[in-house]
């Protein structure tokens, strides 16, 4: 199967959980259009207090939807949307693509930063459940599965369905950090 958009989301409050949508427009340089995410410079509260000036490179937060599978193996149940991204994908694995990986979702395109950095709110949403995103491998590492962030850089409308096409960028190749 190809890589695809399985659904799309927005809320126009910085709340946790985001509304699914029929659709999502991505702006180029800002994010998804209405959400409270979007912006040119950070927009995410904690980051606008240390310095609102700093460029928003968490536009658009992308998960995969197995993540969710796995996750109702281990007793939790999550949905599309329930973790507060944007758009959540199939058959691709985002966590690891590197960083400058620009994914081509229909007509646009969304850049990938980083990995998010899942905090406190995941425990507030369903108890436990940040163990299960942020854990630390056998050598001390510490290992994030909430999905990754990116800017658009072209944009247009996303719809569930959608395929995605990676474009990986030029060599040398560097692995997703927190953003």
């Amino acid at each position: 199967m190809p890589s695809r958009v399985v659904a799309v989301h927005s809320s126009p409050m910085h709340g946790f959980s985001k509304r699914t949508r029929e659709s999502i427009t991505l702006l180029e340089g800002v994010g998804v259009e209405g959400d409270a995410h979007s912006g040119a410079t950070v927009q995410h509260r904690s980051r606008v207090t240390a310095d609102p000036s700093q460029p928003n490179l968490r536009q658009v937060h992308l998960m995969h939807e197995e993540l969710f599978d796995a996750l109702r193996e281990s007793g939790h149940t999550v949905e599309p949307g329930d973790l507060g991204e944007n758009i959540t994908t199939r058959d691709i694995d985002l966590l690891a693509l590197p960083v400058g990986t620009r994914l081509h979702l229909g007509d646009t395109v969304v850049t990938i930063t980083g990995l998010r950095n899942p905090c406190q709110q995941i425990n507030d949403f369903q108890p436990g459940l940040l163990k299960k995103l942020v854990r630390t491998d056998g050598e001390g590492r510490v290992i994030r599965l909430a999905g990754v962030m990116g800017i658009v850089s072209r944009g247009g409308r996303v719809v569930p369905g959608d395929t995605i096409d990676i474009e990986l960028p030029r060599e040398p190749h560097f692995p997703l950090t927190r953003v």
